[in-house]
């Protein structure tokens, strides 16, 4: 039998509907086309790197849920601070666990306490790295929830206007200590309000606050619980995080007042389980910068599945801060600051991903 002779696709022309006049992967072929066209970047400038401080002498305690972070004693966490600054990330942010915890969280508030004396720490270390402070209570109270309990008809609830007031005052603590920015991540109803006319009146009008605005009642928070020593005695944060199940419509709705009460920056948590929810706030709020945490169990998983060699760690974790960058986030606080800013300048050497 006759073959049929091979079809000549240049004879179609450019009226064709698309190939071979079209070939997409013209612009894939070479290393330095593909990235010369591509649309989302990363860059250590955008990361911000999540640390645990607490009091003591030449102390490294692992976070058994989190390898390769610790909580750093103050003197090791200094030497950290100075290495870290040399990464050129866009900055830090601290969480403390304190010698004593109470019903009021009262060492939240303490200039001497262990996030103030950590900030502290931090510029004498190195005076250029940004530093972020986390405003709650949960890591100092007893019962650790983000704010004052009490027990109303057999019911415990936060007393939200109570703890207003000593978020108020742990914002101003932490910008006497030199902090350069503060992040309440609560959840707790007019936070981002007080926290601005508490700093305000104490003459730091020029510090900006960096909103949890659309924080979820998540399980991804696990390990973050143990790194930070603060997870609930007794029931949950639903009653004041967002539930799971709730429309892109409820986190707009609060980030709108947040922005309206003064946040300066805006924050989704968690990350990649909330993409839908990054990119309808880039989208409602343009000009507004953005941040999305990479929660602890995020990475986490991919930290176990590349122990048990399920994953390739270093290109799992690069596409999940892609896909976070992508849905919109300009900021991105995550646990791979330190390896993913290492990463990218081979990426430079090397052309790949």
């Amino acid at each position: 039998m006759e073959q049929e002779p091979q079809r000549d696709l240049r004879a179609l022309g450019p009226a064709s509907a698309g190939f071979p006049t079209t070939r997409l992967r013209r612009l894939r072929h070479h290393p330095g086309v593909r990235e010369l066209v591509r649309e989302t970047r990363l860059s250590p400038a955008g990361f911000v790197l999540p640390m645990f401080v607490r009091r003591g002498q030449d102390a490294r305690h692992e976070i058994a849920s989190m390898p390769g972070h610790c909580q750093w004693s103050l003197d090791l966490f200094e030497n950290e601070a100075r290495r870290i600054a040399a990464l050129g990330l866009g900055g830090i942010i601290l969480f403390g666990i304190p010698d004593r915890k109470d019903e009021q969280g009262s060492e939240a508030c303490d200039d001497d306490g262990i996030v103030q004396n950590a900030v502290r720490a931090a510029k004498r270390a190195a005076p250029e790295l940004l530093v972020i402070t986390d405003v709650c209570l949960c890591e100092y109270t007893g019962h650790g929830h983000c704010g004052v309990v009490n027990d109303r008809s057999g019911r415990v609830d936060v007393d939200n206007d109570a703890t207003l007031r000593l978020l108020g005052r742990q914002a101003v603590s932490h910008a006497r200590a030199g902090a350069e920015m503060v992040a309440p991540s609560g959840m707790i109803d007019g936070m981002v309000g007080a926290i601005r006319a508490a700093l305000d009146a104490a003459g730091f009008e020029h510090l900006p606050i960096m909103s949890y605005a659309a924080k979820f009642a998540s399980a991804f928070y696990g390990p973050f619980r143990e790194a930070a020593e603060s997870a609930p005695a007794f029931g949950d944060r639903r009653g004041y995080q967002m539930e799971p199940g709730a429309g892109a419509g409820q986190a707009l709705r609060e980030i709108e007042l947040d922005l309206a009460e003064g946040a300066d920056i805006i924050m989704v948590k968690p990350a990649l389980a909330y993409l839908d929810v990054i990119a309808a706030a880039r989208q409602r709020f343009p000009g507004v910068p953005l941040a999305a945490y990479n929660v602890s169990g995020e990475y986490s998983m991919i930290k176990a599945a590349a122990q048990r060699g399920w994953l390739d760690e270093r290109a799992a974790a690069l596409e999940s801060l892609l896909a976070i960058r992508r849905a919109g986030a300009g900021i991105i606080l995550t646990y791979w600051a330190e390896q993913a800013a290492e990463w990218l300048a081979g990426n430079r050497r090397t052309m790949t991903l």
